[in-house]
């Protein structure tokens, strides 16, 4: 469609109930709590004004929870499994912190029972594959969960996936969060 670059605007998703249980979801489906309901609805004032060519979210019930109360139920929104939160397997539904602590120790080798980070890069090459073919020159929006946000750290930013983790805003809490955080795909 071009040789233009794709400008890439990434929404995590809202607060869910296990993040308030400080537990690690994964691929498992669990709702947005009333706070992250709250904090979509919010969002969409905070964006007032940008418009976007595509909508694309995970297909996991939060994600989409979330780009629905943002962008409103009107909205074309384009669910896609690339954007999944990492597999923990065996970790799925465990502590957070447990989870963390693992991060590095997974970049290469799998969670047991799920996968590593580097498949979850692998999987966001293909979508940012299928972005730079058909969203040239557009604006696109994302909603989706950490693992995706910190691949496109490593892939668009340069980073190595320790360096990903080591800076992520989420160290810093609710301190680091952003209404969107821009990315640009490169023709």
């Amino acid at each position: 469609m071009g040789n233009a670059a794709v400008k890439i605007t990434y929404f995590v998703h809202g607060t869910t109930v296990d993040n308030e249980k400080g537990l690690a979801s994964g691929w498992k489906n669990t709702k947005l709590s009333k706070l992250g309901t709250r904090q979509s609805i919010e969002l969409k004032r905070l964006i007032r004004g940008k418009r976007f060519d595509a909508i694309f979210t995970s297909d996991l019930v939060r994600a989409v929870d979330s780009a629905r109360l943002t962008f409103g139920k009107d909205a074309k929104i384009v669910k896609d499994t690339r954007l999944r939160e990492c597999n923990y397997g065996k970790y799925t539904g465990k502590d957070s912190k447990v989870v963390d602590a693992l991060a590095t120790k997974c970049i290469t080798r799998p969670f047991p029972g799920g996968e590593s980070y580097k498949d979850i890069e692998k999987r966001m090459k293909g979508f940012l594959g299928d972005l730079r073919r058909e969203h040239a020159g557009e604006h696109v929006a994302i909603v989706a969960h950490k693992a995706p946000q910190l691949a496109l750290e490593v892939m668009l930013r340069g980073r190595t996936w320790s360096r990903a983790f080591k800076e992520d805003w989420r160290r810093r809490g609710h301190a680091g969060w952003r209404p969107g955080w821009s990315y640009t795909l490169e023709a």
